[in-house]
């Protein structure tokens, strides 16, 4: 009885640890968005564990939106970052580019006024914490490495900075936003980001309440009619293949 015990214990402790590699894996072989993932024979070999324990890894990734299990096709890399916490459920939408766009008209109603209460609210410390992060992301980004973790980030120490603890129940959101874009558009847009994130800083730094509020709004702009442009771009595909 005991050892039947210590067995499922031993079982729930693996699971975390195995989905913990298989991110690492999917990022540091920089596997693609919309690539297949070997067959669960293959990764339990690879990992090291029983094939019972890589379908529940695959089962808690596809709840955070990570992977998507086609039947009779395999397993799908959709995001290459974990949404921790997606109390909306906002992961499971089909249509990524309309969930995008609809998180986009929310972020655009929010966000700007977000760096505005920053610019009143955010302390030295935490001023000096957003242009960390700041230089963080435009390292990443001009690295390739992955950089929406860091991203995530910048936006949620924005939010903190407002002292709104409203504001600070909405990360979750703009966290599957910037996930959901990031996925969809894969460092398109580098220059701009870039470039809206130093002047989105630079205002909040400075207390400069309109002009953190136009970067802001011109950063969600870039990235909006990018996103625009991209599902445009999708629909005549599709009419061509019909």
């Amino acid at each position: 009885m005991s050892a039947y015990h210590y067995e499922k214990v031993d079982k729930r402790l693996l699971v975390p640890q195995i989905e913990d590699q298989i991110m690492l894996y999917i990022q540091q072989e920089n596997i693609e968005i919309g690539e297949k993932l070997p067959n669960e024979f293959k990764l339990a070999e690879q990992f090291g564990v029983g094939r019972s324990t890589i379908r529940e890894v695959i089962k808690s990734l596809a709840t955070k939106g990570v992977l998507e299990v086609r039947r009779g096709a395999g397993t799908y890399v959709i995001s290459n970052v974990r949404l921790l916490s997606d109390p909306l459920g906002l992961a499971r939408f089909k249509n990524k580019y309309q969930l995008a766009m609809e998180l986009f008209d929310v972020r655009i109603i929010l966000e700007p006024e977000i760096a505005a209460l920053a610019c009143k609210n955010a302390t030295q410390k935490e001023k000096q914490e957003l242009q960390a992060l700041c230089d963080i992301v435009e390292q990443e980004y001009r690295d390739g490495k992955n950089h929406l973790q860091k991203d995530m980030e910048y936006h949620t120490c924005i939010a903190k900075c407002s002292k709104n603890h409203v504001v600070e129940t909405l990360i979750p959101v703009i966290h599957t936003a910037i996930t959901t874009f990031g996925n969809l558009t894969h460092r398109k847009l580098m220059e701009e980001t870039i470039q809206s994130h130093r002047q989105i800083t630079n205002a909040i730094i400075n207390g400069d309440q309109i002009g953190a509020k136009c970067a802001m709004v011109m950063h969600l702009t870039y990235n909006r009619q990018k996103l625009q442009q991209m599902m445009l771009e999708q629909q005549k595909t599709r009419t061509k293949d019909v």
